[in-house]
């Protein structure tokens, strides 16, 4: 059977950054992911996309935010086909995480 991403909620991503040394990669544009991201997400682009392999480990959980949780689909679904072992998607993206009340940074 192929591998595949799983969903899950803001709250569970949060739990496992805390807990399981996972992985919050945030996929919008710079001017959002400057503006406001996720507190420790990683923005990956095709620029960062290098940086990113060489920093993390496929066997580590790594979860994808995007705007609302339609795009991270694709992007899990990519990292997943190149080999990573673990990739969640989050439901709801950005507007989940600020609806949540989880921790967001503002500005660089």
């Amino acid at each position: 059977m192929e591998e595949q991403y799983i969903e899950i909620t803001p709250q569970q991503a949060w739990e496992m950054m805390q807990n399981e040394d996972a992985v919050l990669v945030d996929i919008r544009d710079n001017i959002r992911f400057s503006h406001s991201r996720p507190q420790g997400a990683f923005h990956l682009t095709n620029h960062s996309y290098g940086e990113f392999i060489d920093e993390y480990d496929f066997d580590q959980p790594i979860i994808v935010i995007c705007y609302h949780g339609v795009s991270s689909r694709n992007t899990a679904q990519y990292l997943i086909e190149q080999g990573f072992e673990k990739v969640y998607s989050l439901k709801g993206g950005f507007d989940g995480w600020v609806r949540a009340e989880l921790p967001v940074e503002m500005g660089y």
